[in-house]
């Protein structure tokens, strides 16, 4: 049993990793300032505390392992806020650094695969390019135990309905809610590999429990890529919707595919390919 914290917990990904935390028996405590977290991803038997990234240094509890969730976590509202991200992905991750390096605590920091592309098509890209370099710095520098786990396009039960800060499959469960017809962004062509929320967690738990030190990042992606024309697809056959498409948007990468089988052949981990059952369980 270990003690462990997991930032941004109050997410879609973190809620999900707390859950399967606390069912394998650990002591599990959430930080999380809700700005785009919920109240009602709470697990009973973890512990919450509400406060900002940036005060992660206050914290007087004794940790194993920390999960840093935590992060403006979208490509166009990043373009909104440029600052936020910056202050969230960069000198948010830089407290945690400090933080685990004076406390002696593993980190497994959640990356982006948009670090494939060009850091500078968004402030996302960017500041999550940057908390990666954050990130080796500290492990090079001061000999902190931090993995990064590069994630790709996520789904699964809790994700967020939200048509500012969901992925496309958040977006279109809301439009569909509606009785709007879905936006397709430029050609639809464009390709994504989507990743199972649960798939997520077990990467995660893997990286935490391994001793094995990655050079560069644990990929968590399936494998296998989707156009959002297909994705359309599947939801058409499901809910007999109509498509709009408006025009494309900066950041609107061409395709993303995981990079390297890492994960799979070191941890034994095992993604699984669950787009289509997954929007078929939609109500």
């Amino acid at each position: 049993m270990k003690n462990i914290l997991v930032t941004g917990g109050a997410g879609f990904i973190g809620s999900n990793l707390i859950k399967k935390l606390i069912d394998e028996g650990h002591n599990v405590t959430c930080l999380d300032n809700y700005s785009t977290g919920t109240n009602e991803n709470n697990v009973p038997e973890a512990k919450y505390i509400t406060d900002d990234i940036e005060n992660i240094i206050k914290l007087k509890i004794r940790f194993d392992i920390c999960f840093h969730l935590a992060a403006q976590s979208r490509v166009q509202p990043s373009f909104d806020d440029p600052q936020e991200s910056v202050r969230v992905n960069i000198t948010g991750t830089t407290r945690v650094m400090e933080w685990a390096k004076i406390n002696n605590v593993k980190v497994i920091y959640a990356g982006s695969s948009s670090k494939h592309h060009d850091p500078s098509d968004s402030p996302y890209a960017m500041t999550k390019f940057l908390g990666e370099e954050i990130c080796k710095l500290y492990k090079k520098s001061f000999n902190v135990n931090v993995e990064i786990a590069r994630f790709y396009n996520v789904y699964g039960p809790l994700e967020p309905l939200d048509e500012k800060f969901g992925n496309v499959i958040g977006i279109w469960r809301s439009k569909v809610i509606k009785g709007e017809p879905l936006p397709i962004v430029g050609d639809g062509n464009q390709k994504r590999d989507f990743v199972h929320v649960y798939d997520i967690v077990d990467g995660l738990i893997k990286i935490a429990f391994t001793d094995i030190n990655h050079s560069d990042a644990w990929e968590l992606g399936t494998g296998v890529n989707y156009s959002v024309n297909e994705l359309f697809k599947y939801f058409k056959d499901k809910f007999d919707v109509h498509s709009i498409s408006i025009p494309d948007q900066p950041g609107n990468y061409r395709q993303t595919l995981r990079e390297n089988d890492d994960s799979i052949k070191l941890l034994d981990w095992k993604p699984k390919d669950r787009l289509k059952d997954h929007i078929n369980s939609f109500n």
